[in-house]
This record gives C-alpha cells, structure tokens and sequence, in this order.
C-alpha cells in the first residue's frame, strides 16, 4: 500500500511536468511559443522577416549539394534565406564557422534523432521549404551544411562571404 501511495503522486508529478516541457523556439516565426532573444553569433544574429531586403533561394538535394554552393551578401543586409528540399529524404540549413559546424556534425552523429530549432538552422522535410531569416551584421567568411548524419560528410556543404 504504501508503494501505491508513493507512486501515484510521482506519477502526478511527471505528467504535470511533461505537459509543461516546450519546443525549441522556431527560427521562421512565433507559432505561439515564447521566443528566446535573438543570440549574436559569430556570422550574425536572427532577423526580423519585415526587414528582409531580398531572398535568396537555397535547393538541397539528395545528390547531398546545396545550388547556390556559395553567396555573398552586404553586412548589415536582413536576407530571407528560402531552403527548398527538391530530394526525398530531410535536408536541412544550418549557418556557422566551420568550428561550430564540426563540432554540431559531431555531437549529430552521437544523437541522430536530436531535435533542435535555433535561428541559423532550418529542418525541411522532402519536397518542402522554409525560411530562415538572418541578418548578416558580422564581416567575414563563414560556412553553412547539413548537419543530418551522413550529409556533412558527403560533402553537403557550402560558404557565403560578407562584405563590408
């Protein structure tokens, strides 16, 4: 009996705290979620999509290449990054300096199944696309790929320049 009276209330416990549990903050809009504060990153920080001043259209395939394979935009310039899925199989975006992407594709390849929504990064399921709005306000060169085990390292990956 008194394992019952333990439980139950443990039992209680973790279902209200499940119910609790959220999803990562979604990069391309409030879906009723709560947003986090934009993060300055070394390639720039998350922009707002009414100040986006042009878009540029990124196709993945399942040939594991991104067209464009490179870009170049201004500093300071908010772009929409439209990520088109043309292959059968989940591709996705993720913006960083090489560093950060090894480190990402490494910890991907422990946890395959990991979910995560940050504001450089953008999942889209085959045949699908997403927009993942950035403002590039960080000189320099930095790198983007898909990080979904297996596709970095086939070679999906891609660089974009920005200029002063």
């Amino acid at each position: 009996m008194k394992a019952i009276q333990f439980i139950a209330p443990f039992a209680l416990l973790v279902s209200a705290t499940a119910s609790f549990s959220h999803e990562p903050t979604s990069h391309h809009g409030d879906h009723g979620h709560a947003a986090a504060a934009p993060q300055q990153q070394a390639w720039g920080i998350a922009g707002q999509a009414g100040k986006a001043t042009r878009t540029i259209t990124l196709r993945m395939t399942d040939d594991m290449r991104f067209t464009p394979s490179h870009f170049s935009v201004k500093q300071g310039e908010t772009v929409r990054l439209r990520v088109e899925n043309k292959g059968q199989v989940l591709h996705e975006v993720v913006l960083g300096t090489q560093a950060s992407l090894d480190e990402h594709a490494a910890m991907m390849r422990q946890h395959p199944d990991m979910e995560h929504g940050e504001a450089h990064m953008a999942h889209v399921k085959p045949g699908r696309k997403d927009d993942l709005v950035w403002n590039f306000n960080r000189t320099g060169s930095f790198d983007f790929a898909c990080l979904v085990a297996g596709h970095f390292e086939a070679g999906m990956r891609g660089s974009f320049t920005v200029t002063p």
